[in-house]
């Protein structure tokens, strides 16, 4: 009687694994509840902002540079720090922070439940096609809600020179929003919202699948399978994921930066100089009077900023999503 209560103890042990990694693999896209998903993001985009923020100010810098005052990205950051103190390369860090903490939230969240929606429910499977429009839709309404607001204020701040609060027009944050909404009415808030639309729908497109992709191929990790990555493989692939996507969408950020950074009313020459009607005549003005490669002005700082960042983000965020997928698989052993 003891062998025979051993043996189906044995084979159901055996019957039981294919059957679980089955149902594991169904919930591989949507076992971590989009919650935790965005608390995850939000977590990784306040440490992401305090670490890259003078990377930020400077491309901000360099893309605004239209009179070539700049000889690169040292030579800027070592202007501003000369003339303006160091704290210059922190400006607008409120903003900036608060933004990538909320996009993330959002970002994240909204990815997950797209995710869900998207996978095909007999199999639990969901296909690179399938992620790509997730992360488009994630990057399109985080745009919208998120980015574009928050950019317009920053890079406001960014493009003020000197640290004197009575030389500069914006005094802080508030101030600056407020400032635009009643010169520039409520929609000033959102210029430059087609192509940071473009730019940020295209980059997370490519940012989820690359990740996704990476994640396999490298440590050969799915999601939902209860393995927490060690926070240098989340560096490793974060990295690489984030680094296609500035290459691709560098035109729509130049063109997004130079539509937020000019106002309604003219500051002067270089104001008239930059003065353009929409993402389409930008870029042709661009090209014509700058040659296309002004187009791609800021990618170096780019890819030193979005690439460590989404480095710095992932390592968080999978550490929190790993620690529970691991919670999960434990309860249900």
């Amino acid at each position: 009687m003891g062998s025979l209560s051993v043996a189906p103890v044995q084979d159901a042990h055996h019957s039981q694994r294919p059957s679980q990694s089955v149902t594991e693999a169904k919930r591989s896209d949507t076992a971590i509840p989009p919650y935790l998903k965005a608390i995850s993001g939000s977590l990784g985009g306040v440490v992401e902002a305090c670490c890259l923020q003078p990377i930020d100010v400077i491309k901000t810098r360099l893309q605004l540079d239209h009179t070539q005052q700049y000889k690169g990205i040292l030579h800027c950051g070592s202007t501003v720090t000369h003339q303006e103190g160091v704290r210059a390369l922190w400006k607008g860090l409120t903003p900036f922070a608060t933004h990538l903490t909320l996009k993330y939230t959002l970002r994240m969240g909204t990815n997950a439940l797209l995710q869900s929606a998207l996978t095909n429910e007999q199999t639990g499977h969901l296909s690179h096609g399938g992620r790509m429009i997730a992360g488009f839709g994630a990057g399109v309404l985080e745009a919208l809600v998120i980015v574009t607001p928050f950019e317009v204020v920053k890079i406001r701040l960014q493009q003020q020179r000197g640290m004197s609060a009575d030389l500069l027009k914006y005094k802080g944050p508030v101030h600056c929003a407020t400032s635009i909404v009643r010169e520039e009415g409520l929609l000033g808030l959102w210029a430059g919202a087609a192509p940071t639309v473009m730019r940020n729908g295209t980059n997370q497109a490519v940012m989820f699948t690359a990740k996704n992709i990476f994640d396999r191929v490298l440590w050969h990790k799915k999601e939902g399978d209860g393995k927490v990555l060690l926070p240098w493989q989340s560096m490793i692939s974060g990295f690489l994921a984030g680094s296609a996507g500035p290459i691709a969408t560098g035109p729509f950020d130049v063109v997004k930066t130079r539509l937020m950074a000019q106002t309604r009313y003219a500051l002067g020459a270089a104001d008239d100089n930059t003065r353009y009607t929409g993402m389409v005549n930008a870029i042709k003005r661009i090209s014509v009077e700058e040659g296309p490669r002004a187009l791609w002005k800021g990618l170096v700082p780019r890819l030193m900023r979005i690439p460590p960042g989404q480095a710095i983000m992932w390592a968080v965020a999978d550490q929190v999503t790993g620690l529970y997928e691991r919670r999960i698989l434990h309860a249900h052993h």
